[in-house]
């Protein structure tokens, strides 16, 4: 009788828990989803309904206007043209020597290898904004300053991050795996872009959909180094819809649901790899 009552002790406080562990999730996820929903009711109002006090999410019909506003203005168009000639040329650029990089790190053995890592996490360490005010100097003086290259040149080396990542990966893999390749003829070249990528999809698709996010949604470089409007990137052509004088909210919050679409869209089709990219990093020989 004891141990009976001891197992149904056991499966209340673990029905609690679970139920407590749920109550918590569902409150996190009211916080995360609250503003995502406010800005989801006010683009499908008209601006009068927009700025009434007190706030209601619901006003009883839907108002597309502003959506097909925003899908006939060239400028939003123009901005996306141009993050994306920012973002996905070095995205695959910078990921590939990441990933060669981190190859070297993991599996060659060469003098200086822990020396030049340890460097490379301590550059991890330094602020970007120490660096903002040189880097901002010497590209306007070689003449990068407006212009897409002071946003592309420096991340097509790689990042420390994205680095570090990828070497935490590949070394997981067998060092056996490399001696039969090189015994098969293939260079240290031919290893990693035969045996390593491969087996490595997970993570750097990881890394591409991270970069990617990361370049779409930057806001502080592009605002930094451009300054013609036909340069700007979507984060600084909707950022200038909230500097205007007439501040249509409605409007705002359209190109703001339109300009959230690619993040959403790429996180439904490839969420499966960048699970799968996370959760097997950091494995362990």
């Amino acid at each position: 009788m004891a141990k009976l009552k001891s197992i149904k002790s056991r499966k209340k406080i673990e029905a609690t828990k679970k139920l407590l562990a749920y109550i918590v999730l569902i409150f996190a996820c009211v916080i995360v989803l609250a503003p995502f929903s406010i800005v989801i009711s006010t683009s499908l109002k008209t601006y009068p309904d927009s700025v009434k006090v007190p706030f209601t999410f619901f006003v009883g019909y839907v108002d597309f206007s502003s959506y097909k506003e925003i899908v006939t203005d060239p400028s939003i168009w123009q901005g996306l043209k141009n993050t994306l000639i920012i973002v996905v040329p070095i995205m695959f650029i910078g990921t590939f020597n990441s990933a060669l990089s981190a190859y070297a790190f993991s599996k060659l053995k060469f003098k200086g290898r822990n020396a030049m890592f340890f460097t490379l996490l301590a550059s991890m360490m330094l602020p970007g904004i120490v660096t903002m005010t040189p880097a901002y100097v010497i590209y306007d003086m070689i003449g990068w300053t407006d212009t897409f290259l002071p946003l592309m040149i420096p991340n097509a080396f790689g990042t420390a991050a994205c680095t570090f990542y990828l070497r935490q990966y590949f070394m997981g893999f067998p060092d056996e795996l490399l001696e039969a390749a090189e015994l098969d003829g293939l260079g240290k070249f031919g290893t990693f872009i035969r045996i390593m990528l491969p087996l490595a999809k997970p993570a750097i698709i990881a890394q591409l959909i991270l970069w990617f996010i990361a370049g779409y949604n930057d806001y502080f470089g592009p605002m930094l180094y451009l300054n013609t409007r036909e340069n700007y990137t979507l984060q600084l052509v909707v950022k200038l819809m909230t500097g205007s004088a007439d501040q249509r909210w409605p409007k705002i919050m359209a190109a703001s649901m339109i300009m959230m679409t690619p993040i959403l869209l790429i996180y439904l089709f490839c969420q499966r790899y960048f699970i799968e990219g996370i959760t097997m990093s950091g494995m362990k020989e």
